[in-house]
């Protein structure tokens, strides 16, 4: 199961993702800039199975 990230802002007012695990304790905090990039990066399983056809 993909873990959930919640939106918050830092101080500065930079958007952050925060994934939790299942207690609810913060596993990973990062920047949506770096963890979008991180997204856009990462294929998903349907591209990876279109592009092997």
């Amino acid at each position: 199961m993909a873990s959930t990230r919640t939106t918050h802002r830092s101080s500065k007012g930079t958007k952050l993702y925060a994934v939790r695990d299942s207690k609810g304790r913060f596993l990973d905090i990062q920047t949506y800039k770096r963890a979008h990039a991180a997204d856009l990066r990462k294929g998903s399983k349907a591209e990876a199975t279109a592009k092997a056809k």
